[in-house]
């Protein structure tokens, strides 16, 4: 998955660390275990760094139960979460589709922020009530602030952060209108991640200081993000009320499992066809398998004759066929999550439609570019 590394599952949900994390992982346990050592200079040996550890691995905790929250509430809408991953500057949860209504969308937005908030809360609590003194207590306050921080700086109304999925709702909600909610807080993303990086910039220019370099990473990591945000809007708005059978490529490669090589090579040369594979259907047209040409030189020509399409062809991964009734852009994000250019599309009862490719969707989008009336 893009590199990062799986660790485990949590409540049945994929969990993946990001590289960068085993970064921040060493940089926050060797920081803070400096400090712990300049504020308790009686610790023994190398106790801070391992207190350090301890700290780090508790902050990344923190991170990880926000992202809990958020898929907590999907799961209760009926949301499946594909994964949790931690990475540089945190975490992200990846759902399987976004709410049915902005309510819905509001409240697993929120959900993050509030439980950073409530473990903020707790933090504090148990640093007063229990009277905690010495590295403990230092450790529970540094939680408690980096909670804080991580709900508040959430709650900022641009994507890609939490605060904006929450402005989103309320524009749909106002709006009636899904997308207008994501271009604007993908325009207040793009502004918080500028004023970020000028933040960041000037005191580098300036003066060659180096203090909020952190402010730089963070703002282009939210000018990123918000302007592909904006830009997946704009396509979703383009697809609205497409169907993959609405892109289904014409003339589609189909041939029948039945046939023999030598009847398949000579449709083939007959029909002029440059396609490498093919969908394979049996009598009653449902989709059995998929054969690549070259897989014909496993096979010697003399024996093409005696040879049916059925005993070399391959299985379809079930994760590479889409339903053709589903909408469009449930094909785009197949495409892109599995990292292949076509699907198998098929009706709900298994029979062969035809074959979706991934040009033909941009064909399409291209297509439906809206049109700039003349003045």
């Amino acid at each position: 998955m893009n590199g990062n590394i799986r660790v485990g599952s949590l409540f049945g949900i994929p969990f993946y660390v990001n590289p960068s994390w085993f970064l921040v992982l060493g940089l926050v346990t060797w920081s803070y275990g400096q400090g712990l050592a300049a504020q308790f200079p009686d610790l023994p040996g190398g106790s801070p760094i391992l207190l350090g550890l301890v700290t780090a691995l508790l902050l990344f905790s923190s991170v990880l139960a926000h992202e809990l929250g958020h898929s907590f509430v999907a799961i209760k809408q009926g949301i499946k979460v594909d994964s949790i991953t931690l990475f540089i500057f945190g975490g992200l949860a990846s759902l399987e589709k976004e709410s049915d209504s902005p309510a819905a969308a509001f409240w697993v937005a929120i959900a993050g922020p509030a439980v950073s908030l409530l473990l903020a809360a707790s933090l504090t609590a148990i640093g007063f009530g229990a009277h905690l003194t010495g590295p403990v207590a230092a450790i529970t306050a540094v939680l408690a602030a980096i909670n804080l921080s991580l709900g508040l700086f959430n709650l900022i109304p641009g994507l890609p952060l939490d605060g904006g999925n929450i402005l989103k709702a309320i524009v749909w909600k106002v709006t009636g209108n899904q997308y207008q909610g994501v271009k604007i807080a993908s325009i207040v993303g793009q502004a918080f991640g500028w004023v970020a990086i000028a933040s960041g910039l000037l005191p580098l220019v300036l003066t060659g200081s180096f203090d909020n370099i952190w402010n730089l990473l963070i703002g282009s990591f939210l000018l990123q993000n918000a302007g592909r945000s904006a830009q997946f809007a704009r396509v979703q708005e383009r697809l609205t009320g497409l169907t993959v059978g609405d892109a289904v490529t014409p003339n589609s490669p189909i041939i029948r499992d039945d046939i023999t090589l030598r009847e398949f090579v000579d449709q083939r040369t007959l029909s002029g066809s440059n396609w490498q594979k093919f969908l394979v259907t049996n009598v009653s047209g449902h989709l059995v398998g998929e054969l690549a040409l070259v897989t014909l030189n496993d096979v010697r020509s003399d024996r093409w004759a005696h040879t049916l399409v059925s005993e070399i062809m391959q299985a379809v991964e079930p994760s590479t066929i889409i339903i053709s009734d589903r909408p469009l852009l449930q094909a785009i994000e197949q495409l892109e999550s599995k990292q292949v250019t076509t699907l198998s599309v098929t009706d709900n009862d298994g029979l062969l439609v035809g074959l979706l490719e991934k040009a033909a969707v941009i064909n399409l989008l291209h297509n439906r570019q809206p049109q700039v009336n003349p003045a």
